[in-house]
């Protein structure tokens, strides 16, 4: 599956991944320690919904717009973290995970930015410039390696590719192990496609096997029954998530749910501790 970010900017997999970063890191910050917070796939950083690739999937309008449609306080959150990248009362720009980690930042804080991809990582600096986030452009997973343990005593690492490699999975569990093993109290976020619930289960499966005590599960699938061939929905794994977060779980997951589910069907949206 080949998931670039600019053909599915605002859709309901970005409403639940960035709804999500929002609660783990300010769960985070309720300590006053400083926090490094690294995006090891950053894409562009920022995006236009009204632009050629985001119109011809049209995927914004199952989600940023119908978030901005529900009433539902548990989402204010997120929608002022969209807002205030766009002119009052427009939805037009989507903020990539960069923007929104570079506003909840503190200033004791840092955020390390990676794309590897040129021209994004190009689109990536020039969005980023009136941060003080660091921008490599480099292989992800090396990265990944090069930048943990971080160099404050807490942080959190988000892997979020575009699923473009038959490799992609594989490299993931072989590079989170090894990360596990030199920063194991470290957060990890691991955002990934859902296709098929067998295919998923396998991964879930050698996952599990790496015996990381604290590994949470989010999973979102959009339909009643798969859609044999098509994407299906998005999940989160989240390595150590911290308390405050996972006790607030719950009702953000339902908020979600009842906000993007699709005419026609309930979905589901659940989270569970992967364990064996």
């Amino acid at each position: 599956m080949n998931y670039r970010h600019s053909f599915h900017a605002g859709n309901s997999a970005d409403v639940v991944k960035h709804s999500l970063l929002i609660a783990l890191v300010r769960a985070l910050q309720q300590k006053e320690g400083a926090l490094t917070l690294i995006d090891t796939h950053a894409g562009c950083g920022l995006y236009d919904l009204h632009g050629d690739q985001a119109q011809r999937t049209g995927e914004s309008t199952q989600g940023v717009l119908r978030a901005f449609a529900d009433t539902n306080p548990l989402l204010d959150d997120y929608r002022a973290a969209v807002q205030a990248v766009n002119v009052e009362g427009e939805q037009r720009l989507y903020p990539g995970s960069p923007r929104f980690l570079a506003q909840l930042l503190r200033p004791q804080d840092v955020l390390i930015l990676n794309e590897k991809h040129p021209e994004d990582a190009y689109a990536l600096r020039g969005v980023m410039r009136d941060t003080q986030a660091a921008v490599h452009e480099r292989d992800a997973y090396e990265l990944w390696l090069a930048m943990v343990p971080t160099r404050t005593s807490r942080g959190v690492v988000v892997v979020d590719p575009p699923y473009e490699q038959t490799d992609e999975r594989a490299r993931i569990t072989a590079t989170l192990a090894a990360a596990h093993r030199k920063w194991a109290h470290g957060v990890t976020v691991i955002w990934y496609p859902l296709k098929e619930r067998p295919t998923h289960a396998q991964w879930k499966h050698k996952l599990r096997r790496l015996g990381i005590p604290k590994f949470l599960t989010v999973e979102h699938w959009l339909y009643d029954s798969d859609q044999p061939g098509i994407y299906n929905g998005a999940g989160l794994f989240i390595v150590n998530p911290p308390y405050a977060f996972t006790q607030a779980l719950p009702p953000l997951l339902e908020a979600l749910r009842a906000a993007l589910a699709p005419e026609g069907h309930r979905g589901e949206l659940t989270a569970d501790w992967l364990s064996d």
